[in-house]
């Protein structure tokens, strides 16, 4: 049983990833972490019309797993991976509302995608990271994220506002999140995605309610939902073409989890690098154990690292509480009711907030490690990924389509060895 040294809190004193708080004051950071993750991890399933409560009970198991494998040294939470939404809606042809009729072929793409990532991970364990880093180095893997939410950025805009109130809702509710960032302190702003959405839904329901605009919301379901109960478990079908499609996302799941390790790194002083082949089998093998439940395929968060940059709390004990706290609200059917009484205008929204967040993440990564663009092999690296990525530029191999998150990550791959971009950052 992995063991911490109880520390107290003092100010300016980190807390290290092998160390922990009183048992209280680690359970209500549990809960801050879990509050943390809420938005993204019940909106990327909205949007791929997965089972949000399925969704939260693997995140939770799937961190448990995380840190089981991790043999307690990364302190990460899993949450869902927007990096399948474009590829999901590719495989199952999934309209945007209600539940994905063909959620089994994207359960079956989401395991393999896992499988390839914990593969990756193994070959990191047996051969070192040294490899990994010169096949995506800080150019590439910035493109890579900062492509994810460009090429998501149609989904909001064309798909989840069928009317001219919706629009204006959606602006309603970027505007909302965007001065929750920017006048508030302390939680209430880290916390931004789930009281923008709280804020906007009682907009919403203001306008649509009480004063007749719009699609009124519907709170029937919550009311007769039971509180406790068995979540909707599916059962995977595995497609050839789905596969092939959904699988070359663990490269996508490579790039993310080795940003957030270097960030962990230099936020605790201590070198990540000898446990990521250990962060990406967890990883994988959450995402493959999601896939088998019905769950959306999950990727380190930095929401969560984020919150941590902020307490100075690196613990992995508080990520053990929010991953048990996710698993009972993944028993909480009244939950599920809750995440899809949230109007469809207000998702759009708060997309739209959070695909721009994901873009700016991949510009912090070059920001952060010096990417030099007056080098002509990064300034083409880059400059070609991000368009192909944001035209969802797509190539056709027979029945197989690689879409645009797929050729934007592998063509930056590609260009970077092809041109020789820079490997380290400068000075």
């Amino acid at each position: 049983m992995f063991h911490w040294t109880e520390r107290k809190l003092t100010d300016g004193a980190a807390i290290a990833p092998d160390e922990r708080l009183p048992w209280g004051q680690t359970a209500a950071l549990g809960l801050q972490h879990v509050v943390a993750m809420f938005g993204a991890t019940v909106l990327a399933p909205r949007l791929m019309g997965f089972d949000a409560n399925i969704a939260i009970l693997m995140s939770g198991i799937g961190t448990l797993l995380f840190f089981v494998i991790t043999r307690g040294k990364v302190p990460s939470y899993l949450g869902s991976s927007f990096a399948f939404i474009a590829v999901v809606l590719a495989a199952t042809g999934y309209a945007g509302s209600g539940p994905n009729a063909n959620l089994g072929v994207a359960l079956g793409g989401i395991i393999a995608c896992g499988a390839l990532y914990a593969l990756i991970g193994f070959i990191v364990m047996a051969t070192g990271t040294g490899w990994i880093e010169r096949l995506m180095p800080p150019a590439v893997t910035g493109a890579v994220v900062a492509v994810i939410g460009l090429n998501l950025a149609a989904i909001p805009v064309k798909n989840m506002a069928p009317t001219g109130f919706d629009a204006w809702m959606q602006a309603m509710t970027f505007l909302v999140l965007a001065l929750v960032a920017v006048r508030t302190r302390g939680m209430v702003q880290r916390l931004l995605i789930l009281v923008g959405l709280i804020l906007a839904s009682i907009i919403y329901a203001v306008l649509t309610n009480g004063l007749g605009f719009g699609t009124p919301m519907d709170f029937g379901p919550v009311a007769a939902a039971a509180w406790f109960g068995m979540p909707g478990f599916a059962a995977p079908v595995f497609s050839g073409p789905a596969m092939l499609l959904i699988a070359p996302v663990a490269i996508v799941l490579v790039a993310e989890n080795l940003g957030h390790l270097k960030a962990v790194a230099a936020m605790t002083g201590r070198d990540m690098d000898p446990h990521m082949g250990r962060a990406f089998v967890g990883d994988g093998l959450a995402t493959m154990l999601a896939g088998a439940s019905g769950g959306t395929g999950v990727t380190t968060y930095a929401e969560n690292i984020g919150v941590m940059a902020a307490t100075r709390v690196y613990s992995t004990a508080v990520f053990v509480v929010a991953a048990v706290v996710a698993v009972v609200l993944g028993f909480s059917p009244k939950f599920g009711a809750l995440i899809q009484s949230i109007p469809l205008a207000v998702m759009g929204g708060v997309s739209i907030v959070v695909f721009g967040l994901i873009t700016i993440a991949g510009a912090r990564i070059w920001v952060e490690n010096r990417v030099d663009f007056t080098q002509p092999a990064n300034l083409m690296t880059v400059a070609i990924a991000l368009v192909l990525g944001t035209g969802d530029f797509t190539l056709r191999f027979g029945d197989f389509a690689l879409g645009g998150i797929g050729t934007a990550t592998f063509g930056a791959i590609l260009l970077n060895l092809l041109l020789g971009g820079q490997a380290r950052p400068k000075g």
